[in-house]
């Protein structure tokens, strides 16, 4: 038995699975190589990445209430998500970073141009359509995560408290996978679906993620 929306979700990440050429910095997480102040800068730019995009998703849940409340229910679960945050404190302060470099810290374009991004997403883009990019999106970032704090356990001594952060999105959420299937599924049968348009915000997402990454990759 065919099932579309989980047939979309699966071809979509796939067509917007990220080359790996365009992430230099976890590989060298991964090897032990990357210096301890761009993983400083990872923990940084997060601080500003997690609770901007918690605020978009809220705004999400909020639009798609009445009109696309599967959609809705997706964007309350990764609101949710985003509180993960608070286990930024411990990689940070395993990182060497102190209060007063937190408060000082300059964010990088090249780092915030994705959390802004997804505000415009949570601003002007179709609910559904904004579900299938970021569970696209995802798949990536999830994997990462996975990488990541394997190598920190591995290279750099981390303990478990300082990994959480990257632990918890590293696992799968069959919850948020449910509740991504049951909302493009919606999306699709009342018409409130444009894979055109999902495709563009996906690809953009992988961009401006792959910009992330790269950015921080040329921390001295």
């Amino acid at each position: 038995m065919t099932h579309p929306a989980r047939d979309l979700l699966t071809t979509t990440t796939a067509e917007l699975a990220p080359d790996p050429q365009s992430n230099p910095l976890v590989p060298r997480i991964a090897d032990g190589t990357a210096p301890r102040p761009a993983l400083a800068g990872l923990a940084l730019e997060q601080t500003w990445v997690i609770p901007a995009d918690r605020r978009a998703f809220l705004h999400l849940a909020e639009r798609s209430a009445t009109t696309d409340p599967e959609a809705a229910a997706f964007f309350r679960t990764l609101a949710g998500e985003a509180l993960a945050g608070e286990r930024l404190d411990a990689f940070a302060r395993a990182c060497g970073v102190d209060e007063a470099e937190a408060a000082s810290y300059e964010p990088l374009p090249g780092c915030q141009a994705y959390p802004a991004y997804v505000a415009w997403l949570a601003l002007n883009a179709s609910p559904a359509d904004v579900v299938l990019a970021l569970t696209a999106n995802f798949s990536a970032w999830g994997g990462y995560c996975s990488t990541i704090a394997e190598a920190l356990r591995d290279h750099y001594g981390f303990t478990d408290e300082a990994c959480g952060f990257f632990d918890f999105f590293a696992e799968p959420s069959p919850e948020l996978e449910s509740q991504a299937t049951v909302a493009v599924q919606a999306g699709l049968d009342g018409g409130r679906l444009d894979e055109t348009s999902a495709h563009r915000y996906g690809r953009l997402l992988q961009t401006y993620e792959a910009m992330f990454w790269n950015a921080l990759s040329v921390t001295p």
